[in-house]
């Protein structure tokens, strides 16, 4: 079983709204770390450092846009959304999924740089801690071993240029 760890808002928010997180990650910053499972011209899939979810990824485009409808074109978005898709499929067939979340949070106050949460609820989740009830900070975030994550990471990227 995985432990929960609390959530600490104001480190996090330090780290947030110091360097944009997604570009930090593209550019190496080591005090960014994160699985990436898939690149390509256009989006970055990977694993979230805070995870509500096992198999908890996210989606970003790997130029920095901050609105996710307004900064893109419809074929921009859409080559967008089908990343999201092909991320949410393979995460569907790695883990036992009962529901797959998939949401864009952020905000111009911190984590600025666009990006989309796949989430994927396992089943036998009571109905109190499902939905918008996963991301509640004052749930904490998943203690995942990095190793697994790391793994995780790979067969989702792996699974995704199938």
């Amino acid at each position: 079983m995985t432990n929960r760890v609390p959530w600490q808002a104001d480190a996090y928010l330090d780290l947030a709204r110091r360097a944009c997180f997604v570009c930090e990650l593209l550019d190496g910053n080591p005090d960014y770390p994160h699985h990436v499972a898939y690149r390509d011209a256009d989006a970055v899939v990977f694993a979230s450092r805070f995870p509500s979810v096992l198999g908890h990824f996210l989606v970003a485009p790997v130029e920095h846009r901050e609105h996710a409808i307004g900064d893109f074109t419809a074929d921009e978005y859409l080559a967008i959304q089908r990343v999201v898709h092909r991320a949410g499929s393979a995460l569907s067939v790695l883990l036992t999924v009962e529901r797959l979340y998939v949401l864009t949070l952020g905000s111009q106050q911190a984590n600025r740089h666009v990006h989309w949460h796949l989430a994927p609820l396992p089943p036998g989740v009571p109905y109190d801690q499902q939905q918008t009830a996963v991301f509640d900070p004052a749930r904490g975030y998943l203690d995942i071993p990095d190793d697994d994550l790391a793994n995780l990471a790979h067969r989702l990227g792996e699974r995704m240029t199938r």
